[in-house]
């Protein structure tokens, strides 16, 4: 009998909308420039399409699908930490505009 593949709920949907979301690519981009000390030259504001904030977002958790933050509460909680410190970083963003 084959597995079934795992359904997305709540949480896959929002780990979707938040890939889709432009300020989160652009706070990839900022994150990746401050890790590796890169300058914007080096790593332009825009680099990060939709299919990178899924694949960097995917690896943080330690996941192959979305679908599976519904069902790993390791993963689920590492992401809930992902979009905290990704509104804390808007949060300040919004502030110094």
């Amino acid at each position: 009998m084959s597995e079934q593949p795992l359904k997305g709920g709540p949480l896959a949907r929002s780990a979707a909308l938040l890939c889709q979301d432009r300020l989160f690519r652009l706070y990839l981009d900022h994150r990746k420039r401050h890790k590796f000390g890169l300058t914007p030259d080096q790593l332009p504001d825009g680099t990060h399409n939709e299919q990178d904030a899924r694949d960097w977002l995917c690896a943080a958790c330690g996941i192959q699908s979305r679908a599976e933050l519904d069902h790993n509460t390791q993963a689920a909680g590492t992401f809930r930490m992902i979009r905290k410190r990704f509104a804390r970083w808007r949060s300040r963003l919004n502030a110094n505009q």
